[in-house]
């Protein structure tokens, strides 16, 4: 139980005991020190239920509240809100039981099997800037939710699927047919792609050539199948280097694209006809869906089968949550798509459950994000208006953190500066978009993301190893001593670690990484207030033991934190 779950729980005890068992105990974070550690706000809502003044409501709830052993002052402040003041050695038994814990005390109650649809780059092309958010939203959701305990099944839904890989697989058939050299030319895969798609626009008998591509592809033609797995392979190839580069828990077995589920498209429009869901519209298979009306009040198209027979990404979708439903029999879905692709969503959503596709028990969610923006507040691009490969944006931020580290430490060997570049870089691009609201578009800038000051990653970085420098200098100590506090900087920098199981518990109930981001921040300057206030080695005996045991605790949620959302740190840089 977090320190929240617990206030909250005697909080809404005293209310029932005073004649308001309803009512919500709307405990939260003290907003500043001198207000507490915590504020129960739910006196207010009850009094005007009751017709009761709220002060002296609040004096009947202290006196029925039972926080013994928990909180060293309780107090009411202004109208009647309630001031919770944890006791000192209570936080310090609960940071030394979390630091004891592998899972820092954040294990989930009820564990869930959570499948997240994250990545999901199209195969016939290399990952672009646009695949970064879904990428490293859905890692560090994944992580998450790996690290309270739920079981975490990762889906990159690629696109390998349809008319782009009839067009490759003709132009590949055309080259060799020519006796050019196809190796080389699929190492640049946009280039090859750039290509066939000019003579698919251009060509009609070309055009019609790779439809008929499509058709054996479909049909299981051994030639175009053997062909088009060395599409997948090739782009897979590509997506894993900037998975590893990337630090992504992402691998081939996690590949489930929209290919896997072809068999199950025509049995998903027979069951929906079955079900009189579909109606046919000028020779196409639609379902109107009432739930959703344009201007004129008219129920919106959701088309599953085209003209010619063909199926759509929206009846793949609808396969993929009958797949996740029925076969993984997951408790919670999570999509990690680009927020333009809301509608889509709620039309895919409701649908699905429509159809008897997935149970009403299961969590289905659109997890939206923005847009990266370049400086001009345009989509971010290359100089010329191109896209900004994902591959090459990578190299660019370990180049520059590698002249960043260069130009701080130039007496450290080009190995070890390489290695610290490949650290910050990295980190500081995931990081610098992690800290953003996810429905947020954000404006890329390498200045503020490479920074040392500020909410970056480089920042937390450092933090982390001006701790590991203090162990460095302290020698020999008790990795098990006692926390005692005594102090008020101890006493903030103890709260905080002890608030990072709720905290974890709001990012995987919301799927907000940012809010991990804040916390963390939050975390390395209150040990920065107590490292100035609280001297740590020139302090000794059992003082400092337990300073030393503080900073300990920092340093495993700082790095436990920073990895959750797949950053990594160092013992020097």
């Amino acid at each position: 139980m977090t320190l929240h779950e617990l206030i909250s729980t005697r909080v809404a005890a005293a209310l029932a005991a005073v004649g308001v068992p309803d009512a919500p105990a709307a405990v939260a974070p003290a907003s500043r020190p001198e207000f507490g550690d915590y504020q129960a706000n739910g006196v207010m809502g009850a009094a005007k239920k009751l017709k009761q003044n709220p002060r002296e409501l609040a004096a009947k709830v202290i006196d029925a509240l039972d926080l013994a052993g928990i909180a060293s002052k309780i107090e009411i402040a202004g109208p009647g809100f309630i001031n919770i003041t944890l006791d000192d050695a209570f936080l310090a038994a609960q940071v030394a039981r979390q630091h004891g814990d592998v899972r820092l005390g954040t294990g989930a109650a009820a564990v869930q099997k959570v499948v997240i649809d994250y990545s999901s780059p199209n195969l016939a092309k290399e990952m672009h800037v646009g695949h970064l958010r879904s990428t490293i939203i859905g890692d560090a959701l994944a992580r998450v939710l790996s690290f309270q305990g739920h079981d975490v099944i990762r889906q990159n839904h690629v696109g390998d699927w349809g008319t782009q890989f009839g067009m490759l697989t003709a132009f590949l058939v055309e080259r060799e047919e020519d006796g050019s050299d196809d190796t080389l030319a699929l190492n640049d895969l946009e280039g090859f792609y750039r290509a066939a798609k000019v003579r698919f626009d251009e060509d009609e008998a070309f055009a019609t050539r790779a439809r008929d591509y499509v058709v054996k592809l479909q049909g299981g033609d051994v030639r175009v199948r053997a062909l088009w797995e060395r599409f997948l392979d090739i782009s897979l190839t590509h997506c894993e280097a900037v998975y590893a580069t990337l630090g992504v828990q992402l691998t081939r077995d996690d590949v489930m694209g929209e290919s896997a589920y072809n068999d199950d498209l025509a049995p998903v429009v027979a069951d929906l006809k079955a079900q009189g869901l579909v109606t046919e519209s000028e020779g196409a298979q639609v379902v109107f869906l009432d739930e959703f009306k344009n201007k004129d009040g008219e129920p919106q198209a959701y088309i599953v089968q085209k003209q010619d027979g063909g199926y759509l990404y929206s009846t793949s979708d609808l396969a993929a949550a009958r797949y996740r439903a029925g076969k993984l029999k997951a408790d919670r879905a999570l999509y990690v798509v680009d927020a333009r692709q809301g509608l889509h969503f709620q039309q895919v959503f409701t649908l699905a459950r429509k159809a008897g596709f997935v149970p009403a028990s299961m969590q289905l969610e659109h997890v939206a994000f923005g847009t990266m923006m370049g400086d001009d507040g345009k989509p971010f691009k290359t100089r010329s208006g191109g896209v900004v490969k994902l591959a090459e944006l990578l190299a660019e931020a370990e180049q520059r953190a590698f002249e960043l580290v260069s130009s701080k430490n130039p007496d450290l060997d080009e190995a070890t500066r390489k290695q610290i570049a490949h650290v910050v870089g990295i980190g500081a691009v995931k990081y610098a978009d992690l800290s953003k609201h996810r429905t947020s578009d954000y404006v890329f800038d390498w200045n503020t993301m490479l920074s040392f000051e500020g909410n970056t990653a480089p920042y937390l970085q450092y933090a982390y190893t001006r701790i590991a420098s203090i162990f460095r200098q302290a020698g020999e100590f008790d990795a098990h001593a006692a926390i005692v506090i005594a102090e008020p900087a101890e006493h903030q920098l103890a709260l905080q670690l002890a608030q990072f199981p709720e905290l974890l518990q709001q990012v995987a109930a919301d799927t907000c990484p940012h809010f991990l981001c804040a916390y963390l921040y939050q975390l390395a300057t209150k040990f920065s207030r107590f490292y100035e206030a609280c001297p740590v080695l020139k302090s000794e005996g059992e003082v400092r033991a337990s300073r030393l045991a503080l900073c300990a605790a920092t340093a495993k949620t700082l790095s436990t934190g920073l990895g959750l959302l797949g950053i990594d740190v160092l013992e020097a840089m």
